[in-house]
């Protein structure tokens, strides 16, 4: 999955059984100790469309965004649960595992890679929601949907490069713990998920295309809208997430030491 995963196949199959055992235990742990349990994976995202859907068709006149509008919320929401969870986790990555992390013979990029999976699976479970509401109302679906694969692997390949960055980062400077939380407040604004990458003005489709969200939101989506389309952002994005896992990759292998002194 990373770096220190490649080698031998026996080493990388030892690997991937303690990142699933790990990834297994976080989930274990979130659902033992919650009374609702699995209904948290989808609670969050659907309260959430469920305010922008009453604000934009009851309260205001929606000039943006496609019917039907809960849908096209859904679809954008759900990935980006897995996303802002995924990243403010890695923040606290290292630290709230410190003595496990410097005592382990376990590749330390697992300690990111874990949270990537565990969020990944909570985001497959929270599907189940979507097809509820394209059903209920009436969403058309087409051969766009064949495109919803590529978009988890390319948020996959952008999560991993972007928790690679982060956790160690957070570790040497713990001002970025905070300061991560405020870009993706950001962040949320910033992306297609209350509007379409079409419906921006101007440039700024243009430069909504360097936000690599943009391009897996509209893979997410283009299956239910194929209106929403967006050559530029879709290619750009991939692009970018294919950069963000190659420059994860090089600055773990940096500061893997610095990060286990400060341990």
């Amino acid at each position: 999955m990373t770096t220190a995963a490649v080698g031998s196949p026996g080493s990388a199959r030892r690997y991937l059984h303690s990142l699933w055992l790990l990834s297994a235990r976080d989930l274990r742990v979130r659902y033992a100790t919650s009374a609702l349990g699995y209904l948290w994976s989808i609670l969050d995202p659907l309260v959430m469309s469920a305010i922008y859907w009453f604000v934009f068709t009851q309260i205001f006149q929606r000039t943006v965004g496609h019917d039907p509008y809960i849908v096209f919320l859904i679809t954008a929401l759900l990935p980006w649960v897995w996303f802002n969870s995924a990243v403010s986790d890695f923040t606290r990555a290292f630290n709230k595992d410190a003595r496990l992390v410097r005592s382990t013979a376990i590749p330390r990029s697992i300690w990111v890679n874990r949270i990537v999976l565990s969020k990944g699976v909570e985001f497959l479970f929270s599907l189940p929601v979507l097809v509820a509401f394209a059903i209920v109302a009436g969403a058309p679906v087409g051969w766009g949907l064949l495109w919803f694969p590529v978009a988890i692997v390319l948020q996959t390949a952008l999560l991993v490069g972007l928790g690679l960055l982060v956790a160690p980062l957070c570790v040497l400077y713990t001002d970025l713990e905070r300061t991560t939380k405020l870009i993706l407040r950001v962040l949320f604004y910033a992306s297609p998920i209350i509007y379409s990458v079409g419906d921006l003005p101007g440039i700024f489709p243009q430069l909504a295309a360097f936000n690599p969200l943009s391009g897996i939101f509209t893979l997410y989506r283009v299956g239910f809208f194929p209106e929403v389309w967006d050559t530029l952002s879709v290619v750009v994005g991939a692009l970018m997430c294919l950069a963000f896992l190659g420059l994860g990759i090089l600055v773990f292998r940096g500061l893997e030491r610095p990060v286990l002194k400060e341990l």
